[in-house]
């Protein structure tokens, strides 16, 4: 009888070792398929600095100087490379992460953010303090045209169907549309004071305009090169997500602590959800069932299921919680975690989204911001 009840014991330790190993395999696939793929994380901090984090190993592998204040990073989609924005610098930078060699390109005073093509072969910014549309060879590295926007352009779009970039100017509160071959200005169209960001429509016929200092949401035809209207929000807006299907453009309100909800074919404010203290940022999935908003107020994550309308349990995470991204280890649906760049405790939450809890805390150094994510 001791044998009989010793085997059970062991076979019994067999299984769970079995699931067990299943469980990391899954968690940690990339590492599994090869032995030369590597999937890192890249975070931005107020040194300069590009953090490396190995998503495999969960630690911190390199730190990389690429310049001050920076304020964009991205992923090239076809090759091995971080590109991002020295906005004091007043260069674009990319990084060869098999090399972890940096190479900076000049465009001029003041840029701000990045916008690839579709095909990745262009990449688009703007100088603030000159006023101007670039446009940038990935594969050369080169500037291949310049043009002239309206006062102080903050952000450059290429919209989905490759034909225009929108271009948003704060200081004169316009929209300049651009051919996205030539560069050349096509229409301005005005918007709300202080425009800060767009999001368009997947058929490129409308642009939704935000304004941080404004609690109304602008509506513009871009076929017509009108405005159609402003929409009056809850309360000034932090960040803007669009559904994939644009059915939905979903408005985040710090201060109103609510996220509305737009249909975009109606141009109407919809539901208006209450979430948390301060939800200044989020991510959503790729088939839209489930976002993640950042309180951040409160350091935490609050699940949100986007059909049902239904918060989830909030996971504590650092404090100040910002910027967050998927990993890319599991499918474009449902990754397998949730990266979010704490930047008051200076660490990298990383969140197992099968389960919505906190794996773990990666020191990262001062105000992480930035973050991209690159399997290769």
């Amino acid at each position: 009888m001791p044998h009989s009840r010793n085997f059970r014991v062991y076979f019994l330790l067999a299984i769970l070792f079995v699931l067990a190993l299943v469980i990391l395999l899954r968690e940690h696939r990339p590492s599994f398929l090869r032995p030369d793929l590597h999937l890192n994380a890249y975070v931005s901090t107020s040194d300069g600095s590009l953090v490396v984090v190995d998503l495999v190993s969960l630690r911190v592998i390199n730190k990389i100087y690429a310049g001050p204040a920076i304020s964009d990073v991205r992923e090239h989609a076809r090759r091995p490379e971080i590109w991002g924005v020295s906005n004091a610098g007043g260069y674009v930078f990319v990084l060869d992460t098999r090399s972890n060699q940096l190479e900076k390109i000049p465009v001029g005073p003041s840029p701000l953010e990045l916008d690839f093509s579709a095909d990745s072969k262009r990449v688009f910014t703007t100088s603030a303090s000159t006023d101007q549309l670039i446009a940038i060879n990935t594969a050369s590295r080169s500037i291949a045209g310049r043009a002239r926007t309206a006062s102080e352009p903050v952000q450059a779009r290429i919209t989905p169907d490759q034909k225009t970039i929108v271009v948003v100017n704060r200081r004169s509160s316009t929209l300049t549309l651009h051919d996205a071959n030539t560069l050349q200005l096509r229409a301005s169209i005005p918007v709300i004071p202080q425009p800060d960001a767009v999001e368009i429509l997947p058929d490129s016929s409308i642009a939704f305009v935000m304004s941080r200092s404004q609690n109304r949401l602008s509506v513009v035809d871009l076929r017509r090169a009108v405005l159609l209207t402003n929409l009056e929000l809850a309360g000034r807006p932090s960040q803007m997500l669009l559904k994939p299907d644009g059915g939905e453009l979903y408005v985040l309100s710090p201060e109103a602590h609510v996220l509305q909800a737009i249909n975009t074919w109606t141009h109407e404010v919809g539901d208006t959800l209450l979430i948390g203290d301060s939800p200044a940022s989020a991510v959503l999935l790729e088939d839209a069932s489930e976002m993640y908003v950042a309180d951040r107020s409160a350091g935490h994550i609050f699940p949100l299921d986007i059909n049902n309308r239904r918060l989830g349990k909030p996971v504590n995470v650092g404090a100040s919680p910002g910027a967050m991204r998927f990993d890319l280890s599991g499918s474009r649906e449902k990754p397998t975690m949730l990266l979010v760049a704490d930047e008051s405790s200076g660490d990298l939450a990383i969140l197992r989204l099968r389960t919505d809890s906190l794996l773990t805390l990666i020191p990262i150094g001062a105000q992480p911001q930035r973050l991209a994510v690159k399997l290769f």
